[in-house]
């Protein structure tokens, strides 16, 4: 298409989705990304990078949710899935599991190791 019948991208229009991820490097990993994994960059965004994945690279310096990314690029989950795919395969990103809520400690552990204390 010459760049005259070129339309200026609308982030609304469906017709990029399709076109963001790069076909030439198929994609490795398949891991158990959800709405909850926390993305941490470990490199700087370079030339060949897609204009999404750079901007994920430059927002993931502190863990953020696939969810927390997904809508500060205003990009649909299964779309931003496929990238941050490609992000992991090439060790440019690291998907982490959530932090799981701390276990309360046992009552009883607590109350023994009180009455320890005050018999001291």
């Amino acid at each position: 298409m010459s760049e005259a019948g070129r339309r200026p991208w609308d982030p609304g229009n469906p017709e990029r989705l399709f076109t963001i991820s790069d076909d030439a490097s198929p994609v490795q990993y398949k891991g158990p990304l959800d709405l909850v994994t926390l993305i941490v960059t470990r490199s700087v965004p370079d030339s060949g990078l897609q204009p999404e994945q750079a901007a994920i690279l430059r927002m993931c310096d502190y863990p953020l949710s696939v969810a927390e990314v997904s809508a500060y690029l205003t990009l649909p989950v299964s779309t931003l899935l496929v990238l941050l795919d490609e992000l992991v395969a090439r060790e440019q990103v690291e998907a982490r599991p959530p932090v799981p809520a701390a276990a309360l400690p046992d009552i009883q552990l607590l109350e023994a190791v009180m009455h320890g204390l005050q018999n001291l």
